[in-house]
């Protein structure tokens, strides 16, 4: 192998790492977009659950009816707090394939690289 096949390689090797870290650059935008709308749809979940309990306490006739309404409104926060879980946890686990997509994707071109110049230099 000549210096300047050396250097082209390198140069090579160098541009792709440099693509490779644009990708996850991409990739983590996008990531962190999908995650910070799951943070503003847990944030938009406590502030209807807090207007609703203004409304209980302000509406309610007696301590019977407000306690009724608060284990309702309870139920009722529990079962679409189960509901943001069971989709967080879906997120996690795109996310989790999407990062090892980019992973296996670079190693991929890693290993077909190195196999490139290991036959050329042959």
């Amino acid at each position: 192998m000549t210096v300047k096949d050396s250097l082209t390689a390198m140069n090579e090797m160098t541009s792709k790492g440099a693509d490779r870290l644009s990708s996850l650059g991409d990739l983590n935008l996008k990531i962190w977009e999908k995650l910070a709308a799951r943070q503003l749809e847990a944030l938009n979940l406590m502030m209807e659950q807090s207007v609703r309990q203004m409304k209980i306490a302000s509406e309610a006739k007696g301590y019977n009816e407000f306690v009724k309404a608060q284990v309702e409104m309870a139920k009722e926060a529990s079962e679409r707090m189960m509901e943001e879980v069971r989709t967080n946890m879906s997120l996690a686990n795109e996310v989790r394939d999407e990062y090892r997509a980019w992973a296996q994707a670079g190693m991929s071109e890693m290993t077909a690289e190195i196999k490139k110049s290991v036959a050329s230099a042959s």
